[in-house]
């Protein structure tokens, strides 16, 4: 007999405020068209949806962009408070009206920290005898994973970068590497930028603070910058898998930058209390990068006291590759986020308790 919890499609509803530099559009509108990829029905309730209209602009079978002020009071099976943004108030007050009460859910931030790991999965009491429960995506077995779309390896293996590219009028010369620069303000780049001058570069920068920084610099002769547009995000995955190298940021860039599978620098959201490099610190743990990659990006997050390393040798770059493609793979052997959700929510709506 099929199993009606696993079989039916349920009704998401994902609430997403954009704070800034459009992550949290970015991770909420994958997780909303992944979950619609799967056949459920999904809200996207987002207090500034203008981002998707660049991120998204063909929108996704079986998701429904809804502004903030028309959530209503008819929640769906599932609520996801993406990043503890709080959803309005009359619409929490509704979720216990429900005969059968919601599956709510905290979907945090993702860390490699040792702590996320104890906190996954816990829940938090809330009025009305409901409860929230907190999920965290992350890098092992006991948290939620990944976001990734099924068949999306098998794409990635499929495509040809420089083809791509130069369909785009982005072509790369012959001996040019490629490289993605997608980062926050960064005292570091004049740094960044006399390293990839040493060789033939073509950098590619998306909108933001690199860009805007980049037009006001003096660039190595052998560097070529070239400034993009806001791309969609199927685009900028594209953008990734064409690099050689990516220096990402955030949360979305990063995980995307995992499963393109080449060598990346990763730039934490940096804090003033310096906590950003506990963060760096805990994902270069679980890595396996070499010590010259290593140096990079703790110079690239502006650790102190780590002086500018240049950029990795050749040997040092291999094993780099080979260390990304080893990541990727491990990774990749997990359930992916959108899959361990689906597995909480049945577990929760099934009576079972879910596991702390």
């Amino acid at each position: 007999m099929p199993d009606r919890l696993r079989d039916s499609p349920l009704r998401w509803d994902l609430f997403c405020r954009v704070v800034d530099n459009f992550g949290d559009a970015g991770v909420c509108w994958r997780l909303a068209a992944d979950l619609a990829g799967r056949g459920q029905a999904v809200r996207l309730l987002i207090d500034d949806a203008a981002p998707l209209a660049w991120m998204a602009p063909a929108g996704a079978p079986g998701v429904q962009v809804v502004s903030w002020e028309d959530a209503g009071t008819e929640p769906g099976d599932v609520v996801i408070e993406a990043f503890g943004c709080d959803p309005p108030a009359a619409f929490v007050r509704a979720l216990s009206a429900r005969s059968v009460a919601p599956v709510w859910i905290n979907l945090e931030y993702l860390s490699a920290e040792d702590w996320v790991e104890r906190s996954h999965g816990l829940p938090s009491p809330q009025p009305g005898g409901l409860t929230k429960w907190f999920l965290f995506p992350g890098f092992t077995a006991r948290t939620g994973g990944l976001l990734r779309e099924p068949g999306l390896l098998a794409r990635r293996e499929a495509f040809d970068g420089r083809a791509w590219l130069t369909a785009r009028g982005w072509a790369a010369a012959p001996a040019e590497r490629v490289v993605l620069l997608f980062g926050y303000a960064n005292p570091a780049l004049p740094a960044l930028c006399a390293a990839l001058g040493e060789a033939p570069t073509m950098l590619l920068v998306p909108p933001g603070p690199a860009q805007a920084a980049l037009a006001g610099l003096a660039l190595p002769p052998a560097l070529r910058v070239r400034a993009l547009p806001h791309v969609s995000q199927a685009d900028f995955d594209h953008l990734l898998w064409s690099a050689d190298l990516n220096v990402v940021r955030g949360e979305d860039s990063l995980v995307r930058a995992v499963w393109a599978g080449a060598p990346f620098v990763w730039q934490a959201y940096p804090q003033h209390d310096g906590v950003h490099h506990d963060k760096v610190e805990a994902l270069l743990a679980c890595m396996g990068l070499p010590v010259p990659a290593q140096a990079l990006w703790r110079a690239w997050n502006g650790r102190p006291g780590a002086a500018w390393p240049g950029l990795p040798g050749a040997e040092a770059s291999a094993a780099w590759r080979q260390a990304a493609l080893a990541f990727r793979a491990a990774q990749a052997a997990l359930p992916d986020l959108t899959s361990s959700l689906q597995a909480f929510v049945r577990r929760a709506r099934g009576g079972s308790v879910p596991p702390a």
